[in-house]
C-alpha cells in the first residue's frame, strides 16, 4: 500500500472553468429565455451534472501505463487492450482510479524519454514502464536502453516523488546472440533494484511464444492474449491500490 494525494492538475481546473462557464451561462439562459425558462432551466441542469461528472472523473487518482505498441494494444480496438482491461477490473472492486494509456507503437526507449514531459502535466499515481522492446528488437546497445529506462524512472521520481512506479520487464528472442539476449533480460531486474521501483518480470508471461495468443506476426498480443497480461499486471499493481 502507498499513500499518494492527489494533485488538482490542468485538467482539473480546466473542468472547474468549464463548469462555472456552464452555470453562468444557464442563469443567463434562465433570466432572457421568458416563457421558456423552465425548458432551459432542466437543459441547463443537465448540462452542470455532465460537467460535474467529467470533474470527478478527472480527478480521481490516475494509472499511467507508458509503452509501446504493446500497451497501445496494436491490432485490436483500445477496450481490447489490457490497460483498458485493467480499468474494468479497477471498476469491478469499486477501486476509484482511472487508466490512462500511453502507449505508442514503434516507441524507443529514446522516443519515450522525449515525449514523456508531455504526459507528466498530471501527477500519476501509478506509474507503469512498458518500453525496451523494440530497441532489443532493432539491436540497440543495452547499456543505452539501460540509460534511457532509468532516465525515464529518475524524471518520474523526480517530478512526483509520491508516485508508485512499476517497471515491466521484457524478453527478446535469441536472434541478437546469446549474449545480448541474456543482457537484455536481466537488465530490468537490475534497474528496478537500483531505482527502488516495483517489477513485473516478464509482461508477456504465459502469452509469448504461443500461436494461439498472438496475432500473425507472433509478436504483438491477440484479444485472449492481453486477457493473460492483464491478469499479470493486476497481479501486481493490484497489491499497491
Amino acid at each position: 500500500m502507498f499513500k499518494f494525494t492527489p494533485r488538482k492538475e490542468t485538467r482539473y481546473m480546466r473542468g472547474v472553468v468549464i463548469l462555472l462557464w456552464g452555470m453562468t451561462f444557464g442563469a443567463l439562459v434562465v433570466a432572457v429565455g421568458g416563457c421558456t425558462a423552465p425548458k432551459n432551466q432542466e437543459e441547463a441542469r443537465r448540462d452542470t451534472a455532465k460537467v460535474e461528472e467529467i470533474i470527478v472523473e478527472e480527478d480521481r487518482p490516475l494509472i499511467l501505463f507508458f509503452g509501446n505498441s504493446l500497451t497501445a494494444g496494436y491490432g485490436l480496438e483500445e477496450e481490447q487492450a489490457f490497460p483498458a482491461l485493467i480499468q474494468e477490473k479497477i471498476d469491478r472492486e469499486g477501486l476509484v482510479y482511472r487508466v490512462v494509456n500511453g502507449g505508442l507503437t514503434g516507441e524507443t526507449t529514446a522516443s519515450g524519454l522525449n515525449r514523456l514531459d508531455w504526459f507528466l502535466e498530471e501527477a500519476p499515481a501509478v506509474f507503469v514502464l512498458e518500453l525496451g522492446g523494440n530497441d532489443g528488437l532493432r539491436g540497440i546497445p543495452v547499456e543505452e536502453t539501460r540509460r534511457n529506462l532509468k532516465n525515464i524512472l529518475q524524471k518520474v521520481k523526480e517530478s512526483y516523488p509520491e508516485t508508485y512506479i512499476l517497471l515491466a520487464g521484457m524478453q527478446i528472442p535469441p536472434n541478437m546472440g546469446q549474449a545480448y539476449t541474456s543482457a537484455f533480460s536481466g537488465m530490468y531486474e537490475e534497474i528496478a533494484e537500483e531505482e527502488g521501483v516495483g517489477l513485473i518480470p516478464f509482461l508477456l508471461e504465459g502469452v509469448a511464444g504461443d500461436p494461439e495468443l498472438n496475432l500473425p506476426d507472433g509478436i504483438h498480443p491477440t484479444a485472449e492474449g492481453h486477457e493473460i497480461v492483464a491478469a499479470t499486471v493486476w497481479e501486481y499493481l493490484r497489491r499497491v491500490l
